[in-house]
């Protein structure tokens, strides 16, 4: 068994992307392997994917076993020919250049993510079961210290601003990733609480499920 403590944790803002890199191929693989002519991309850069496979698309992945032409996408797997298509997965990756780290960060809370069922009763039977749907929209909200001239602040009044999706990169003193795609939202008014330091609180709504690296 093994327990650890979130001090030290930090949390950082994708800023600034790449232009589009455009695959050719990706392959049904664990990891799944990308075909890109001059792609220059390196070993630990972090893409963001869009990709007609919905397991893919949307989310942050870490570029590993970088070739001249090919890529893999670390920690994928789509082998499960059902679930993708072989030859359907139609890719593209932006790399996320540039990020802001989210300083005087108070406390971290989510909310979702909470698997839903629907009843099923037959007519002959005196009782109901479940079977799961699908698992509720997640957020992840930090409560930031009032500072609005931090440049973590301004990043991410921006993107509360341009209401696009962003990267948000969560990583423990352990050295493990925690990789969320998400719309920011920022309320600016801070709390006034006497004897506590004044706060406000960006929400990051979730596009996918997050993806998370061991160290």
């Amino acid at each position: 068994m093994a327990v650890s403590l979130p001090n030290g944790s930090t949390f950082s803002l994708g800023v600034s992307y790449g232009a589009p890199i455009a695959v050719t191929a990706i392959s049904n693989a664990k990891p799944a392997v990308c075909t890109a002519a001059a792609h220059g991309l390196q070993d630990g850069d972090l893409v963001e994917v869009t990709s007609s496979w919905s397991k893919l698309n949307n989310r942050i992945f870490r570029v590993s076993a970088s070739l001249a032409g090919t890529f893999a996408l670390e920690g994928t797997d789509t082998t499960k020919t059902s679930m993708f298509r072989p030859g359907g997965g139609r890719v593209s990756v932006r790399e996320i250049e540039t990020q802001e780290q989210i300083t005087q960060v108070l406390e971290n809370s989510s909310s979702g993510g909470e698997m839903g069922f629907t009843e099923v009763s037959f007519l002959e039977d005196d009782f109901s079961s479940q079977l799961p749907t699908q698992a509720s929209a997640q957020s992840l909200a930090l409560k930031i210290a009032d500072d609005p001239t931090l440049p973590g602040y301004i990043a991410v009044k921006a993107a509360s601003e341009a209401r696009t999706p962003r990267a948000l990169v969560a990583m423990l003193p352990s050295g493990s990733l925690i990789l969320y795609n998400a719309i920011v939202s920022l309320n600016e008014t801070p709390t006034f609480t006497k004897n506590e330091v004044m706060a406000v609180t960006a929400t990051f709504s979730l596009k996918t499920p997050p993806v998370r690296y061991a160290a």
